[in-house]
């Protein structure tokens, strides 16, 4: 969770890191500038509203949260996300603009690569959501639903449905429902770790 002016930092560095953006240069500062990626800039406005959120707040910062709360209403909009705030936590990377749906209850620990339709949420009419771990991958289109919690070091594949809980850590589970498919190393596909 985001609650200073240093947690901040270190999460926009983390995710920086993991979506592979190297801004150092003067070149890419000016690309940046005049050709702005919408996916970062939704995660820097995403990280930016959970510190606003999370502080307490003078009269001034309040107008200014809730001015960065329409961009990033409006942006979510135009991307085709449904993501709330303080549920990742440092070095996420979303992929793709498209349809991404998560559920306010669930957690998301650090270094998680998220793919377009993907839909994390609650099952049943029951509150609970699903609770993952750190260094996750979420394929394309991947459904995680339901009271359960996902250990560290998975990747789910494309089109998963997971309705139950993966308590081993270094696998790839995948399929309708979901099973365990091997054993995997994670860093093959976050080379950041």
């Amino acid at each position: 969770m985001i609650n200073s002016k240093a947690d901040l930092k270190k999460y926009i560095e983390a995710d920086k890191i993991a979506k592979n953006i190297d801004d150092s240069s003067i070149k890419s500062k000016i690309q940046s500038f005049l050709y702005p990626e919408p996916i970062w800039k939704f995660q820097k406005l995403l990280r930016k509203t959970e510190y606003y959120q999370n502080k307490n707040k003078n009269i001034f910062e309040k107008v200014y949260f809730y001015l960065l709360l329409m961009k990033y209403k409006k942006l979510s909009l135009n991307l085709g996300y449904s993501i709330p705030r303080n549920v990742f936590g440092p070095g996420l990377a979303i992929m793709h603009y498209g349809t991404i749906v998560i559920n306010s209850k669930t957690k998301i620990g650090k270094n998680c690569r998220i793919h377009v339709c993907v839909n994390i949420g609650a099952s049943g009419g029951k509150p609970e959501a699903p609770q993952i771990g750190d260094n996750v991958y979420i394929g394309p289109g991947a459904k995680i639903y339901g009271d359960i919690s996902i250990a560290n070091n998975i990747a789910i594949a494309a089109n998963a449905s997971v309705g139950k809980s993966f308590t081993e850590e270094n696998i790839v589970i995948g399929g309708v429902p979901a099973k365990k498919i091997k054993e995997f190393d994670i860093k093959t596909i976050l080379k950041h770790l």
